[in-house]
C-alpha cells in the first residue's frame, strides 16, 4: 500500500490558510524575479562598442596584384599602417596586400575576394592635422596604379570629407592623397594636398637612434 512507502503523512492536520499563505508566496516571489528581468540590462557579453568618428579608405582595382598600404599620421605623430594596426585612436582594419592574401574566412571557409581595399578608422577626435598617404609596397605588374582614397566624417551624419584619386607608377613611391584639420570638437576646419612623407618620419627618427 501507499502508506507503507510513508509519503503520506496521515497524522498531519490540514491546515488551509497555510496553504493558501504559502501560494501566495510563490506568486509574489515569481512576480518579483519578472520584475528584476525586465528591469535589469541584458549583458552584451564579448561586444565591444568600436564607434568611430572618421572612416579613411583607400581602393585600388578589384584583382589587382600590386599591393597598395595606406599610412595615416595624427597630429600627435602617431602612425597607423601596416605594423602598427592601431595607434592613438586610429585602427588599420584591414591590411590588403593585393594577389598575396585575397581571402577572407565565411563561415570558416576561405572565399576568394577580389576587392582591393584599405580602411583605417578614427575613433576619437585629436584636435590638428592629419596626414594621408598611400604607399606602393610592391608593384607586380609594371603598370601605375590608380588609388582613391575617401575620408569620411561618420557623425552625427555621413559626409564625405575629401575622395581624392592619386596614381602610384612603381614601387616604393609614396604619395600624399590629403591632409585635413579638426577642431576640438571633431570639425573639419581645412582639407589640402600639399605633398608629405610619413616614411622619412620613420628615416629621420632612425637617424636621431630613436
Amino acid at each position: 500500500m501507499i502508506g507503507d512507502f510513508d509519503l503520506l503523512h496521515r497524522d498531519e492536520p490540514f491546515d488551509p490558510f497555510s496553504v493558501v499563505l504559502f501560494k501566495a508566496l510563490q506568486a509574489i516571489a515569481f512576480l518579483f524575479f519578472i520584475a528584476l528581468v525586465i528591469v535589469s540590462p541584458k549583458a552584451k557579453e564579448g561586444k565591444v562598442d568600436s564607434k568611430a568618428e572618421f572612416l579613411i579608405t583607400v581602393d585600388w582595382p578589384d584583382g589587382h596584384s600590386d599591393d597598395l598600404d595606406l599610412f595615416v599620421q595624427d597630429p600627435l605623430g602617431n602612425i597607423a599602417w601596416y605594423r602598427r594596426r592601431e595607434a592613438g585612436f586610429m585602427v588599420l582594419d584591414r591590411d590588403n596586400r593585393g594577389g598575396a592574401n585575397n581571402f577572407v574566412e565565411v563561415n570558416g571557409r576561405k572565399v576568394l575576394s577580389v576587392a582591393r581595399q584599405e580602411m583605417v578608422s578614427i575613433r576619437g577626435i585629436v584636435a590638428g592635422e592629419y596626414t594621408v598617404n598611400v604607399y606602393h609596397f610592391a608593384a607586380l605588374t609594371g603598370h601605375p596604379v590608380p588609388a582613391t582614397v575617401t575620408v569620411q566624417k561618420l557623425n552625427p551624419t555621413v559626409t564625405i570629407v575629401a575622395k581624392e584619386t592619386v596614381e602610384l607608377g612603381g614601387g616604393g613611391m609614396e604619395r600624399t592623397a590629403v591632409r585635413f584639420t579638426l577642431d576640438a570638437g571633431g570639425g573639419v576646419t581645412g582639407t589640402d594636398r600639399t605633398a608629405k612623407s610619413i616614411l622619412q618620419t620613420f628615416y629621420n627618427h632612425r637617424r636621431r637612434g630613436g
